[in-house]
């Protein structure tokens, strides 16, 4: 939806004074993230560039910013706007009156479900949409053989990605394992995109690391302590500082966000709800943080900004500085990040920009995903000839799970659940009509004490994945899913409590973002009822089956040990 820009003769004129520009932010005060300096200018804008910043231009349409800072648009280096549960076109307007003019996102949650339907449906919308939404091409459906996928994209299938300009090449490479032992497939999609490779290297370190950076890994957002971040960011690797809504980054890696190492951060969401960006912010909310820390303002509005466009070879955008594009935040508070008013290629940001989007879409193709079988409460029985069993522990605030040993519930026949000791059943279903599988596990840290909660989000296959300390519950929450065509369930002492329906994939909702943030206000509370402690426990649920994250998951196929990349029994 960019303008084209203006023919240079125009832009040079106007830079030059000698014609009024289309538009003039008049006594600004500009933060230039190359000196660092703050200076009241004027900027001038032709058509979707920044044609001069300085004093005394004249424009057909002047607005006085008296007392306002100037700033460059935001750069999220990586999402999964699905996480966000609604569509591209409502993700945008959640994001960009918060200064988000440019995303990077990995499509692959739509496409484990989909497939190449999605990647084509996101950059179908990209190409309607106001904001810069970059969409890399998904390296990871699967993310491993150790689950089951709706969909699977080998290297030929994405091929004829290859040139796509609204691309920054190849989505993040989760399978570590695969690219260290020289599998063909992962080392055909890399050699596709030289250069261009995104990184989800937990843990990683050593050797490991180096074959990884060797290979082409560009970035990682995945460090699960400073020394681990410090280590990537020697090795050459740009360190993406994450703050989603359950892996919570950025106070753990702040120590590196500094002048001198500002051109190698990016801040990402990675994956964050609407409700947690509408009660506590996006990127410019970081920005906020990060700077009430401590940290120099201009390394942290270089790595809101300026990196995050040279990483990703976005040469127009990151300064406000002339034929750059004229992605710009108005702030009354530079170091509270309060945003005043956004303008995008030149356009202010408001409902009016949004209505003149055209048609969104059609996402009909993606209904009706939930294919499995209805859940009985037999479904869930644990049988065994032990007490002994792993335990998958919850880390709140991160993605990494605790590789648990306990002993349990265990009648000589049947291991259970034990409420008082936090200890309940997690189960995956497979849901695209493939095989029927039912992989079951325990899991400590939800702090249910009754009922269940089920998602048919469950990353990154996106089975349908449950909780809960009550057999019949789990499956009445499962069922309630299949009704709906996915979302969240929450049932109880034989009742469904409540849904948040997701029905295109299973992931999205066709609802406006504020109605799915009320929907997801409503329905964490309905959790709490059950004595859930947890501040975002669907979301929590939801990355259970994510085998590339150490140290203990669960998928339809059993129970994971990711460190011996194998399934385990319970």
């Amino acid at each position: 939806m960019s303008q084209q820009p203006d023919i240079p003769g125009t832009i040079i004129e106007q830079a030059q004074g000698k014609h009024p520009a289309s538009v003039v932010l008049k006594n600004v005060s500009v933060f230039y993230l190359t000196t660092g300096e703050i200076r009241r200018e004027d900027i001038a804008i032709c058509g979707d560039r920044i044609a001069g910043v300085g004093a005394g231009y004249e424009g057909g349409h002047e607005i006085d910013c008296t007392g306002l800072f100037a700033v460059p648009g935001f750069i999220d280096a990586h999402v999964h706007v699905e996480s966000c549960m609604v569509t591209p076109f409502e993700y945008e307007r959640c994001v960009l009156p918060r200064g988000v003019t440019t995303a990077v996102c990995d499509p692959h949650e739509l496409a484990n479900v989909a497939g190449t339907r999605a990647i084509d449906y996101f950059l179908d919308s990209a190409r309607r949409m106001c904001m810069d939404l970059r969409v890399q091409i998904s390296s990871c459906v699967p993310a491993t053989p150790l689950e089951t996928s709706g969909a699977v994209l080998d290297a030929e299938e994405i091929r004829r990605y290859v040139s796509e300009p609204l691309s920054c090449g190849l989505g993040e490479m989760m399978n570590i394992p695969g690219l260290l032992a020289g599998d063909r497939d992962v080392l055909e999609k890399i050699a596709l995109f030289p250069g261009r490779i995104d990184g989800h290297c937990p843990m990683l370190s050593g050797k490991a690391l180096n074959a990884a950076i060797a290979a082409g890994l560009r970035n990682c957002h995945e460090s699960g302590s400073l020394a681990e971040a410090e280590e990537k960011l020697r090795l050459g690797m740009q360190i993406l500082i994450r703050e989603g809504s359950v892996a919570h980054d950025l106070e753990l890696l702040l120590p590196l966000v500094t002048v001198r190492n500002s051109p190698f951060l990016c801040f990402c969401t990675d994956d964050r709800n609407v409700l947690d960006i509408e009660e506590d912010g996006h990127i410019d909310r970081m920005i906020a943080r990060a700077i009430a820390s401590g940290a120099d303002p201009l390394a942290v509005y270089r790595t809101a900004c300026w990196s995050p466009a040279r990483h990703f070879g976005l040469n127009d955008r990151g300064l406000i500085a002339p034929g750059m594009r004229a992605d710009i935040v108005l702030l009354s508070k530079l170091d509270e990040c309060r945003i005043e008013a956004v303008w995008k290629n030149g356009r202010l940001v408001n409902e009016a920009l949004f209505a003149s989007r055209g048609e969104e879409p059609d996402f009909s193709a993606f209904l009706h995903s939930i294919r499995c079988p209805a859940a009985a409460a037999e479904s869930f029985r644990v049988g065994s000839t032990r007490a002994e069993t792993f335990v998958i522990g919850i880390r709140e605030g991160s993605l990494i799970t605790d590789r648990l040993e306990m002993r349990l519930p265990f009648d000589g026949r049947e291991k259970r659940c034990d409420p008082e000791r936090d200890v309940a059943k997690v189960a995956v279903l497979e849901r695209h009509g493939k095989n029927g599988n039912v992989g079951i596990g325990f899991v400590h840290g939800f702090g249910l004490w009754r009922g269940a909660i089920a998602s048919s989000v469950g990353h990154d296959s996106h089975n349908l994945c449950v909780v809960g300390v009550s057999d019949s519950d789990m499956a009445l929450a499962v069922n309630a899913l299949r009704e709906s065509g996915g979302g969240f369930a929450v049932a109880a002492d034989g009742d469904v409590l409540d849904v948040l329906p997701l029905p295109l994939g299973g992931l999205l909702s066709c609802s406006d973002f504020e109605t799915v943030g009320t929907q997801l206000k409503r329905i964490h509370r309905s959790a709490e009822v059950l004595g859930c402690r947890l501040a975002s426990p669907f979301q929590t649920l939801s990355f259970l089956p994510l085998p590339v994250i150490p140290f203990l998951r669960v998928t339809d196929r059993g129970l994971v040990d990711v460190e011996r990349f194998e399934i385990v029994p319970v």
